[in-house]
């Protein structure tokens, strides 16, 4: 048990009532026991119908892979960057959303394959026997679940339940959502497995797996769901870089069905090999476009100039011809491909420049060697800005920073301005060269013109043809130098361990988080609505409350009867209720002794509302003094709601009413009790100005008369804070009794009580605390058969209120207590 001294401190600092709180927690115990079964019972309910979830991993390496028939001659293949680089690269495309999309389109994961559970839908992927194939170009039914019911291994029913006249379609091609009208019910059908549903909602082929097992009368589910909403759950996959290894990422993906996300998962890094190797040949699969489209007009240059030749040799002595010229023919060839290389040379130099001057897209700019480039700059500023390019390009579908597309555009100007002045460099050289070049042509050209005119015309179409086949050839050669560096790149991804279900990687439902927030909430719930009850009901709870608000002295304090009637001293005489009787007999036996009163003794018994044990202590009071032999009578002077007659089996047809208003002497209306000692004056009939008839002389000739008969006179008088009755009778008291209840009587009811007492209506006051236990228990009766009802003008100040108004549950006692705050 919590020992509330503990917490005196924070009392005496703070002006919150930790003790009172304390024991009117405790006396709500059963509330929590209640709470806690009731969110135990819904975590429960939550738990079972929570589906396993697993986690699945697949590891993969980064290493940058050399490609082996790479040299310096073919310089057709980029470098992605460092390998840090190429990791966050890889991190960011694997959560983006144009590689998910990729994935999700290739596993067809926007189709959902469904079986019924006990509690809900199960993801049935892998399980069903069965594939669906669509036709994206026509529109499917859209988040509706379609059922199908295996009439046999060749024979299906396909059910849908229309609610409405109008479904919703998808279309997957671009993900548009359109309408179509449907008859309100339930749509049946058989189809044959492999055969095309074609209907006006749905378009379809529902296909049998290999070994697909029993599956006869097996029903299943199938439904179409949002493409954007299925990539974006799967962009969810978690990317780690080891920290040991920053080349190694481990991808790890949660879900209800182990197969689907090992798909996903092993599919998720296929697709990322297959992009980044094809970026990754992106520099060869340029040039080969450029060489295929300049072979086509070289083909037919050069088909013209063999025809030209051939119709030359027609009729000519051929071998004489070709002897003759054949030194200066050779020479003259060699220049022509010379001068040839270098003007293409000039000519990739100024389509470059110009390119780069009115381009931003640098993604497919040829290899420099196709033009016989191989000045290194050049070679790695055009590779730089091609996989910078690139890269921005990727970027663009998953990353959201500014920032790092302006250092991107910054590093790409950069690497333009460098490679336009090599450009302009190397085009001044190469025009030089042309120029010497063209002056050895000039001078062989020369030497030419002094030979025959046939000889002449033969050396002129041979230099044609020669040309034509060098150039064609060369071209031939750099292609096949980029196919084998195409064929042989290798990606710079590899697996280390694909996903695979091994028959573990469960992780969830964690059961035990939700117990633990039932218990929190269970402890929580109750402890909120005792705290609102404990605020808003505002009682005394022991012993301190009243000693902290007044300093009227505290006489005794009186348990909770278990007894059947009011008379518990008379039913239970040892018990601790009837002990504490007698101490509060001694308390005041000193106290008239102390204030030195003698002869006949009158004690006035109040309180400040109704319900408080009034009359339950006056009777207990009345009893105890006659038990020790002294005359003893109880006046029920509350004329409103006249009580003590119940108790003693006696009728309240005449009492003190009759006496005051002079029907009656005082004989006639001393009735006795069972109890040796001990008379009884009940209230009697209930007159319509009890007030009144309390202030006049003939009350003073009533207590004068008592006072001649008896030891002790205890007046049961109505509550001070509801009428002004016991306030009148206050000057008859030796001593006054004021009545509080634990857990009923109010705090602002003290405040009441000792502004009377500084006004000077009450003197030689004392208090008794009735009803205590140390765990409070509001609500159960203290069996006094005790309720007033002032309901005659006098209103319900001080929250009077009747037995039948009682609130019946929490809900009516917080809204009672609230509108007793605000009164």
């Amino acid at each position: 048990m919590i020992d509330t001294k503990d917490f005196s401190f924070f009392e005496s600092q703070n002006s919150f009532d930790f003790k009172g709180f304390l024991i009117k927690i405790t006396s709500y115990w059963k509330w929590f026991v209640l709470s806690l079964l009731i969110t135990f019972t819904i975590a429960h309910q939550v738990n079972i119908r929570k589906e396993k979830v697993y986690q699945l991993d697949t590891s993969i390496a980064i290493k940058e892979e050399n490609n082996p028939f790479f040299t310096s001659n073919t310089s057709l293949v980029f470098n992605w960057g460092g390998t840090s680089d190429q990791v966050q690269n890889i991190s960011n495309t694997l959560r983006s959303r144009s590689h998910n999309e990729l994935v999700v389109s290739k596993l067809h994961y926007y189709i959902e394959y469904l079986e019924k559970g006990k509690y809900n839908y199960k993801d049935a992927y892998g399980r069903v026997p069965f594939y669906v194939d669509i036709d994206a170009s026509k529109p499917q039914l859209y988040e509706t679940l379609i059922r199908i019911k295996f009439l046999s291994e060749s024979e299906y029913m396909l059910d849908i339940a229309f609610e409405g006249k109008s479904t919703e379609l998808v279309k997957y091609t671009d993900n548009s959502k359109t309408e179509t009208a449907v008859v309100p019910g339930e749509f049946k059908k058989r189809f044959k497995t492999g055969q095309r549903v074609a209907l006006p909602f749905l378009d379809m082929v529902l296909n049998i797996k290999d070994n697909p097992g029993f599956y006869k009368g097996n029903e299943y589910y199938i439904r179409f769901r949002d493409f954007d909403e299925t990539v974006a759950r799967y962009q969810g996959v978690k990317v780690d870089i080891d920290t040991k290894a920053p080349s190694i990422l481990k991808l790890s993906l949660q879900g209800t069905n182990k197969k689907r996300l090992e798909d996903y998962l092993n599919e998720t890094v296929k697709m990322l090999i297959k992009v980044q190797l094809d970026r990754k040949n992106q520099f060869a699969t340029n040039t080969i476009e450029f060489i295929d489209s300049t072979l086509v007009s070289l083909g037919d240059q050069l088909k013209s100039t063999g025809d030209e030749l051939k119709s030359f040799n027609n009729n000519k002595n051929i071998l004489a011809i070709q002897q003759e010229g054949s030194g200066m023919s050779d020479k003259l060839t060699n220049y022509d491909l010379e001068r040839d290389l270098i003007t293409r040379k000039i000519t990739y130099c100024n389509t470059l420049k110009s390119y780069l001057k009115n381009n931003s897209d640098y993604s497919k700019l040829p290899a420099p060697t196709v033009a016989g480039i191989d000045e290194p700059n050049i070679l790695a500023n055009v590779s730089k800005l091609i996989e910078l390019s690139v890269l921005r390009s990727q970027m663009a579908y998953s990353v959201k920073s500014e920032r790092i597309f302006k250092d991107f555009d910054m590093q790409m100007e950069s690497m333009k301005s460098v490679l336009l002045e090599n450009i302009t460099s190397l085009t001044n050289s190469l025009k030089y060269d042309l120029s010497l070049v063209n002056n050895k042509i000039g001078q062989i050209e020369g030497d030419i013109k002094k030979l025959p005119e046939d000889k002449q015309e033969y050396l002129k179409i041979l230099r044609k043809y020669d040309l034509s086949d060098n150039i064609y050839n060369t071209f031939l050669q750099k292609r096949n130098e980029a196919e084998i560096v195409k064929a042989a790149n290798l990606s710079d991804i590899h697996f280390i361990d694909t996903a695979k279900d091994t028959g573990g990687g469960l992780i969830g439902p964690n059961t035990s988080v939700n117990y633990v927030l039932a218990t929190f909430l269970g402890l929580l719930i109750p402890l909120l609505i005792v705290f609102v009850i404990f605020f808003l009901e505002n009682s005394i709870l022991n012993t301190d409350d009243i000693s902290r608000l007044t300093n009227i002295p505290l006489i005794g304090v009186v348990g909770v009867k278990h007894s059947s009637s009011n008379l518990s001293v008379i039913e239970k005489p040892k018990s601790a209720l009837s002990e504490s009787f007698r101490a509060v007999r001694s308390s005041l036996q000193f106290m008239y002794k102390k204030k030195d009163i003698s002869g006949s003794k009158t004690l006035m018994l109040t309180s400040s509302i109704s319900g408080e044990g009034k009359t339950f202590c006056s009777l207990n009071l009345a009893t105890v003094f006659a038990l020790s032999e002294r005359k003893t009578v109880i006046v029920g002077l509350d004329l409103r709601k006249p009580k003590i007659f119940e108790d003693f089996n006696i009728k309240n047809d005449i009492g003190v009413v009759n006496y005051l208003i002079g029907q009656k002497n005082i004989d006639e209306v001393i009735q006795k009790t069972h109890i040796p000692f001990l008379d009884v004056i009940t209230s009697g009939p209930i007159p319509p100005n009890p007030s009144e008839l309390i202030i006049g002389q003939t009350m003073r000739d009533f207590m004068k008369e008592l006072k001649t008969r008896y030891d002790y006179i205890i007046l049961d008088t109505p509550p001070v804070g509801l009428v002004s009755d016991a306030i009148e009778l206050s000057e008859y008291a030796d001593l006054t009794l004021y009545i509080m209840r634990q857990n009923y009587t109010k705090k602002d009811m003290v405040t009441l009580l000792n502004n009377r007492i500084a006004r000077g209506e009450l003197e030689n006051i004392s208090i008794i605390l009735n009803g205590f236990e140390n765990k409070a228990k509001y609500g159960t009766g203290y069996g006094y058969g005790y309720g007033y009802g002032y309901g005659y003008g006098y209103g319900n100040y001080g929250n009077g209120y009747h037995e039948e108004d009682k609130p019946k549950n929490i809900f009516e006692r917080i809204l009672f207590l609230f509108k007793s705050k605000k009164q």
